[in-house]
């Protein structure tokens, strides 16, 4: 890292680091980064917690006399340098996914199916921005094979900056969608930065791409380098055709891989899923992954927690919980699926998209016509823009006695249960700034 030590014995090593003094364990080294907080003055509590030392860029009392203290110039450059050196030591291959829809997904399927023959690190959760990154890099061990990572982004460069850090031997672009238009703009602006990641790519890597999505075939045009492309059409790499739907418990369709086929059944009813599926399997394909166990891995395959799992409570009312964000593009998919599946009445529970810019409005709009048009029974909106959602149903036809609107989610969770019928289907969604998991957990609290 460049650093200076300040004092510490001289025997003291690290194996475990963090940010975040409240989640700090003992051995750590404490990272004091210079944020919205400064992390300096977080020290104390760190090391009250146990941690053995800590990366510090400004003066600072020693909590205790034998604590490691490293003096760099910039805490945040240290973590992230300290990263990139603890991958250029691992002889791993790097996967890197981003996309604006289902990079969580697509990552925890890939490492899925690559762990039955691989030693693979992850992305812990969704740690797939400048700081989440080099804190997954930092738990490699000596006999990781594969780091599958998930690369985030809201504005133009910081893929760039990941791919520095991790310079991917496979990337994978899942989708290119209207997702952080507030500080993108436009859909040019959107493709350009997710093509940051073929651009930061090793010499000789391999792209994963989207065929289905037209965004994603225009910045892979000049690509000259290896393409793999998934998709819906036999005429991909990697494809899935002949789907038949299974309610509740899935899908199943007929896989091309690499020019071999086998019926694959998924246990996840989201349509959106396949092409995340599909991606993990193009993943698997550069691995060498044969077909056979795909074909039994991918029946283990079932939603993760927040986006797409499903709680059955009293009086067999369903409960699916997909609270952990929401887009415009993500919303439309999940409508439309869950508008197939069996149940007494189908209910909406729609936070608000945040980070949409300009177009924010329109896209509230939009997503009212498609729960009226997709025979929703009752709509709940929580949040001020999904308002919008609210007035766009009632104008496509949806009465107002079956459209309910709250301000936040504290209020809706207070208020749902009261007109739940035996037999219902409860869909649950909006962005992580509407906090629509204090509706699951009271929903799962009541019963």
């Amino acid at each position: 890292m460049k650093g200076e030590i300040l004092q510490g014995p001289p025997s003291l090593s690290f194996h475990k680091f963090n940010i975040d003094s409240r989640l700090t364990e003992p051995g750590e080294l404490f990272f004091a980064l210079t944020a919205e907080r400064n992390g300096h003055d977080f020290v104390p509590l760190a090391a009250g917690k146990g941690a053995a030392g800590a990366v510090i860029s400004q003066k600072i009392i020693p909590p205790f006399n034998d604590f490691a203290l490293i003096k760099v110039p910039d805490t945040l450059q240290a973590l992230q340098k300290l990263a990139q050196s603890t991958l250029s030591e691992h002889p791993v291959k790097v996967v890197g996914i981003t996309g604006s829809i289902g990079k969580t997904t697509t990552k925890e399927f890939t490492a899925a199916l690559l762990e039955r023959r691989h030693k693979v690190l992850k992305s812990e959760g969704n740690f797939n921005n400048h700081l989440g990154l080099p804190l997954s890099i930092l738990k490699l061990q000596e006999d990781h094979e594969i780091a599958v990572l998930e690369m985030g982004m809201s504005h133009p460069g910081e893929i760039k900056t990941l791919t520095q850090i991790a310079p991917p031997d496979v990337a994978v672009i899942t989708n290119v969608q209207p997702v952080h238009l507030e500080f993108l703009k436009n859909m040019a602006n959107i493709a350009a930065a997710k093509k940051e990641i073929l651009e930061g790519m090793k010499p000789d890597g391999i792209a994963i791409l989207n065929g289905d999505d037209p965004w994603i075939r225009k910045i892979a045009e000049d690509w000259e380098g290896e393409k793999i492309f998934f998709g819906t059409s036999k005429r991909w790499d990697i494809s899935a055709y002949d789907v038949q739907k299974k309610g509740f418990d899935g899908m199943c369709f007929e896989l091309n891989y690499g020019g071999q086929s086998k019926k694959i059944t998924l246990p996840n009813f989201y349509e959106c899923t396949l092409p995340n599926f599909l991606a993990a399997v193009a993943v698997a394909h550069t691995f060498s992954l044969p077909i056979e166990d795909i074909r039994e891995l991918a029946s283990q395959l079932r939603p993760f927690a927040k986006r797409g799992t499903v709680f059955l409570l009293q009086k067999d009312i369903r409960l699916i919980d997909d609270s952990y964000n929401s887009n415009p593009t993500a919303l439309e998919f999940t409508l439309r699926s869950v508008a197939k599946l069996p149940a007494k009445r189908k209910i909406a529970v729609l936070g608000d998209m945040l980070e949409l810019g300009e177009d924010s409005v329109k896209y509230h709009i939009a997503a009212g016509k498609q729960v009226a048009n997709n025979s929703f029974d009752i709509l709940v909106t929580v949040g001020p823009m999904s308002k919008h959602m609210a007035q766009a149903a009632r104008e496509t036809g949806m009465s107002t006695d079956r459209i309910q609107t709250f301000e936040d989610s504290q209020e809706a969770a207070a208020n749902l249960r009261s007109f739940l019928d035996p037999g219902d289907l409860i869909l649950v969604k909006g962005s992580r700034g509407i906090h629509m998991e204090r509706i699951i957990e009271q929903l799962r609290e009541e019963g």
